[in-house]
């Protein structure tokens, strides 16, 4: 298992589900700071959505023509055991349920299917910290 400073190193493409086009919401500012870090990231919303920061939103991950290094959610713990198994039906290398979210059942159904998994941290966070050598 990964460290969630080794997964973020290693990932290219993030799929994030919960993306919102708000600018007042975390999912918001994680994704132009991931953006500004390189990284490609592809927002995941089921409707209503056609972009996020300028890219195009996809309804689910199977949408995604590309591999997808880390899934990256932010919704509420009794959403997230849907979004790990469609991360496993995809072949995700890791799924990582942002800082205060938890979910045995999604950690679970991760780890039984051989994905890295990280819960209840950011993203963004652990980026900073890594660039700065303390992750």
């Amino acid at each position: 298992m990964k460290t969630p400073a080794e997964i973020l190193g290693e990932a290219r493409t993030i799929a994030m589900v919960g993306a919102s086009p708000n600018p007042d919401r975390p999912s918001n500012s994680v994704m132009r700071y991931l953006l500004e870090q390189g990284y490609r990231v592809i927002p995941v919303r089921p409707a209503g959505c056609d972009e996020v920061l300028g890219v195009p939103c996809v309804r689910i991950l199977a949408e995604i023509e590309e591999p997808i290094d880390l899934v990256d959610v932010f919704r509420r713990p009794e959403h997230t055991p849907p979004h790990a198994r469609e991360a496993v039906e995809v072949g995700a290398g890791a799924l990582w349920l942002q800082l205060g979210i938890v979910s045995a059942e999604s950690r679970q159904i991760a780890e039984e299917a051989g994905l890295d998994y990280v819960e209840d941290a950011c993203t963004a966070i652990v980026h900073r910290s890594r660039l700065r050598g303390r992750a």
